[in-house]
């Protein structure tokens, strides 16, 4: 049997409820997800998930596609199955976290303020424990959801998903047989628009394109006058890239949000432009910014072997986020911005989705929400990320973030996504628990 591992914090004392309790569990089990194929892997992780599914009577199902990378999915029977079902997801994986950077231990699980602190606390393995809580309400209850529901848990989302959904959506389609929506992270979320409480549905995620770019010169010794200097033409794309200010693209999804924002701006949307209005969207500017233009930024570098030596090549990745169907165009015209000289190698690309803010799915979250806070907004919003929806999305599957959380004014969530001192609110996570359950068993 897996156990979670034995830690003693603050919040060991704190009367959790389930939702907490799993979340600050699933935190304690270190999944760092590196990239480039090193992981920590999602091992220990899933199997404390599937004990939960086996204790709620399910069968869940482990899928390693390759050692210590595995995903858990389970199906759950629903009340009527005759409808389409839903496919509820979350992943297992967090991105790297330096704990001297850390005002708490990130793996620790701590507890304090009303918060719960860690890797993973908003990304994702709050929707994870949110997943299981509503989910263990539902079937102790003696109910069933509305429809059948498939649960997954994936590995390897914060790289690209290659390992975890894209493996099962290739070599498992049969799991997800049936189901013709999918709700999961970034979206469902609250932000203050002039003083007002709104929900941003996300109903759409950019293309996804990571590159390396490679420079060459000439060797030589660092005394020396080196004309071709690999370093310095590798500075010289990397910056130019960076400061790219790329154009504003509005997508169907975001001319939606903004002439929603202006409406309760009360202002003219034709007047005011795209970046203002996007400024007075509270801390959700955070992600909606992105969702305007393209963004293309430097992530790593890769340069050199002494201090006194011209190296011969210089290498830096780059994270490319373009609209959906734009990416020929958008990896053309980076070539242009760097030049035939710098070398452009496509690592990793991921498609752009955009889904109708419209139809039952959408209508029942909203009523769900409004049950839960009423007369708060619900608006749409193209995520300048990207989430596993992209990999549901090749069998047919229409995907929205949804794992909704009611936060205060000063919490400044986009900026919690792979950022220090993560954390969320205890009361947050109650309160999507809540939503979640009425959803399943009403939709």
């Amino acid at each position: 049997m897996t156990t979670t591992p034995d830690r003693s914090t603050d919040g060991d004392s704190v009367d959790l409820d389930e939702t907490a309790t799993i979340a600050r569990d699933l935190i304690r089990f270190d999944t760092t997800n590196y990239g480039g194929g090193r992981s920590n892997g999602e091992a220990d992780a899933a199997d404390y998930v599937a004990e939960k599914l086996r204790a709620l009577g399910l069968t869940p199902q482990l899928f390693e596609s390759e050692p210590g990378r595995v995903s858990v999915v389970a199906r759950v029977e629903g009340a009527d199955r005759a409808k389409p079902g839903l496919v509820v997801h979350g992943h297992l994986d967090v991105v790297p976290a330096d704990p001297a950077n850390w005002s708490v231990d990130p793996f620790e699980g701590v507890v304090r303020d009303g918060l719960l602190w860690g890797r993973g606390a908003v990304d994702m393995k709050n929707m994870d424990a949110m997943m299981l809580a509503s989910l263990g309400d539902i079937l102790r209850s003696g109910e069933r959801p509305a429809r059948d529901l498939v649960i997954g848990f994936f590995a390897d989302e914060e790289a690209g998903g290659v390992l975890g959904s894209h493996h099962l959506v290739t070599e498992h389609p049969e799991l997800f047989d049936g189901a013709t929506e999918a709700i999961s992270e970034v979206g469902g979320y609250s932000t203050f628009i002039d003083g007002r409480r709104s929900y941003l549905l996300q109903t759409g995620e950019k293309a996804l394109i990571w590159v390396k770019l490679i420079a060459r010169g000439t060797a030589g010794h660092g005394s020396q006058m080196i004309e071709a200097n690999a370093v310095t033409r590798l500075a010289e794309a990397v910056a130019t890239l960076g400061r790219r200010e790329w154009p504003i693209t509005l997508t169907d999804t975001t001319a939606s949000l903004l002439r929603e924002v202006a409406r309760i701006l009360d202002v003219d949307v034709e007047q005011v432009s795209p970046d203002e209005l996007v400024l007075r969207t509270g801390t959700a500017r955070g992600f909606i910014r992105g969702s305007l233009r393209t963004t293309t930024n430097p992530t790593m570098l890769t340069a050199g072997y002494k201090h006194n030596v011209v190296p011969d090549t210089a290498e830096a990745l780059v994270d490319i986020r373009c609209m959906p169907g734009q990416e020929a165009a958008v990896l053309a015209e980076v070539q242009d911005l760097v030049g035939d000289d710098i070398e452009i190698v496509t690592m990793h690309t991921d498609i752009g989705l955009e889904t109708p803010f419209s139809g039952p799915l959408v209508e029942a979250i909203e009523r769900t929400l409004h049950r839960h806070d009423p007369g708060a907004p619900v608006l749409p919003y193209l995520l300048s990320g990207g989430t596993d929806n992209k990999a549901l999305s090749l069998l047919g599957i229409a995907g929205y973030g949804f794992a909704p959380l009611r936060l205060d004014e000063g919490m400044d969530f986009p900026a919690m996504f792979h950022g220090v001192d993560e954390r969320v609110p205890l009361d947050a996570l109650s309160f999507g628990s809540r939503v979640l359950r009425d959803l399943l068993a009403t939709y």
